[in-house]
């Protein structure tokens, strides 16, 4: 068994888009991503594929936002389709410093128009035990969330053994804290912003945040640092902020 201290980052990037007028800021979103340290990364709705914007928007890279996001800093990662249209798909990513064993994209979507998904990833310790990532954006209507809350709290209890740590990140949408108190009370986790503030992170809208939208939960962990990122470099890009942990987990 070996003890490692995580630096885990929680961002929606909003496709890669600046907030307002479509302007791509790729390049600023990956360069602060990497000047924040993380060595895993939650992302939410990163465009797998768009051929309407390839062809459009003249700085679309020539590969996937995940690995140019990813480029030679996180050579671990993996991308779970959600929403798919006639000219795409997105969905959330994890970037990893440690590689996986294996992922899976779980299918979550209960609206026909809303395509969501939980993406799970497994990082494997060195006496045979786990560390699992689960990275959730989950739906914009209550009864959407209580469902998909459902459905994630079930995956959890079949597929995660409780002495294996884990971490869920990502954008709950759950600014009236339901979907907060349940993952509380059934999966015994930690809201990291929660523990060492006494409060959820209010992360949107970036430029005023007024609603605790974006968490990072854990389990089997000990929480020394978190933060949301909001200086003026974030506030361009996203609507969202960033959140900011460290963790030490033992695997």
């Amino acid at each position: 068994m070996f003890t490692k201290e995580f630096r885990v980052l929680s961002l929606n990037i909003h496709k890669g888009f600046a907030l307002g007028p479509k302007r791509l800021v790729l390049g600023k979103i990956r360069q602060c991503l990497r000047d924040s340290g993380a060595n895993i990364v939650f992302l939410q709705e990163v465009v797998g594929a768009n051929h309407k914007h390839q062809k459009q928007v003249s700085s679309w890279p020539s590969q996937t936002q995940l690995e140019y996001l990813a480029d030679t800093v996180w050579t671990h990662h993996a991308y779970g389709k959600n929403a798919i249209y006639q000219h795409g798909h997105h969905g959330n990513a994890i970037l990893s410093e440690l590689p996986f064993v294996r992922w899976d994209n779980i299918d979550a979507s209960v609206l026909s128009f809303s395509q969501r998904g939980f993406l799970h990833g497994t990082i494997q310790g060195e006496k045979g035990g786990s560390l699992h990532l689960i990275c959730v954006h989950l739906g914009l209507f209550e009864r959407e969330r209580k469902l998909q809350v459902a459905h994630l709290v079930r995956h959890i209890h079949e597929n995660v053994p409780p002495s294996e740590p884990l971490i869920v990140a990502g954008d709950f949408n759950d600014w009236r804290k339901t979907a907060h108190r349940h993952l509380l009370e059934t999966l015994q986790l930690t809201e990291v912003h929660e523990h060492m503030r006494g409060h959820c992170a209010r992360t949107f809208p970036a430029f005023l945040p007024m609603l605790a939208m974006d968490r990072i939960y854990v389990r089997g962990a000990k929480i020394s640092f978190c933060d949301s990122i909001a200086g003026e470099n974030w506030r361009e890009f996203s609507d969202h902020r960033a959140l900011l942990a460290d963790v030490r987990i033992t695997l």
